[in-house]
């Protein structure tokens, strides 16, 4: 249905998107997810044929946005970041707006608007104006306009931005109910809504895929992290010089005591070493166990920087 194949992305000096592969069968629910400035909403401007790769190629239902823009745009609907509304208009205003643009007969129209109306349950604000919609209606409004052709695709960036629980639990019941008929992609910060929404999630950082899967699968790839819980001399230093740790993130709990989370490829070995270690430094041992990480901690492990491998959070 989707597939975008080794695309490039720059904006002057700055590479926004780098190399970047992956498809997406029709049907899917897929989440799209990174740190802030990591490509994702660059990926989906370019998917909707708003912006145009430096490099490679982007096929929707075997089209190429890049050939055929307006032909790829007609089988996808878009909610940009920020949803942009006309706020002076009605609802009703903005929506015939959006037939309009999209070159809709009369009696396309008709047939749209009765489905936009009843898919996104606006029948109660149809002919308010914009600026006295809640924002979680006002989100519904741009999803509506996303589905004035009733398309195959949808693209939705940050859908759920800026609303409060009750709203997002009404905005993600919505698009649950539309992913039966459409392919969806969407991008959000929020990892709840990642795992109530979405099969399948890609992470993007700096511009490149860095994972791809279901949250079980994911998940299943990462090792548990170990958490301690240790008194004694020099124990950061000495952990720290273990080879085999990821990342270590570590919190001063009082003098000579730390709370520490390690991430290894092999956490058997690991415990090995700090087995030996603890015995060798006779350290006191308040805590030691494994957890399995969450979503929220494999973005974390996957998107951190270089700099971020081994931090340290001493107490106030």
């Amino acid at each position: 249905m989707i597939s975008v194949s080794h695309i490039d992305k720059s904006f002057g000096q700055h590479l926004a998107v780098k190399d970047l592969s992956f498809t997406i069968k029709e049907g899917e629910i897929v989440g799209l997810l990174g740190p802030n400035g990591a490509g994702k909403t660059t990926t989906m401007r370019m998917i909707t044929g708003f912006l145009s790769p430096d490099k490679g190629t982007i096929t929707v239902n075997d089209i190429n946005v890049l050939d055929e823009p307006e032909k790829a745009q007609r089988i996808i609907g878009y909610l940009p970041e920020n949803n942009p509304l006309y706020k002076d208009m009605l609802v009703s205003e903005f929506l015939e707006l959006s037939s309009a643009l999209a070159n809709q007969t009369a009696a396309e129209k008709t047939e749209a608007l009765a489905f936009v109306v009843k898919a996104v349950n606006l029948e109660n604000v149809f002919y308010r104006p914009l600026s006295e919609l809640s924002k979680g209606y006002k989100q519904r409004v741009g999803i509506a306009a996303a589905l004035i052709t009733n398309p195959r695709v949808l693209v939705l960036d940050e859908p759920t931005e800026g609303l409060d629980p009750n709203q997002r639990s009404e905005v993600r019941s919505l698009i649950k109910k539309l992913s039966k008929k459409h392919t969806i992609i969407i991008s959000t910060h929020v990892m709840q809504e990642v795992t109530a929404m979405c099969e399948r999630i890609l992470i993007i950082n700096n511009g490149s895929l860095v994972a791809d899967g279901t949250p079980d699968s994911l998940s299943s790839k990462q090792q548990p992290a170990i958490h301690l819980d240790l008194e004694g001399k020099d124990i950061l230093e000495s952990i720290k010089a273990i080879k085999k740790i990821d990342n270590i993130t570590s919190e001063k709990k009082a003098k000579d005591r730390f709370h520490i989370t390690l991430h290894a490829n092999n956490n058997d070995v690991l415990y090995q070493t700090l087995s030996g270690l603890i015995q060798k430094k006779k350290w006191i041992v308040r805590e030691m166990r494994t957890e399995s990480a969450d979503l929220e901690q494999i973005f974390h492990q996957l998107t951190m920087g270089e700099n971020q491998l081994h931090s340290t959070k001493d107490a106030q």
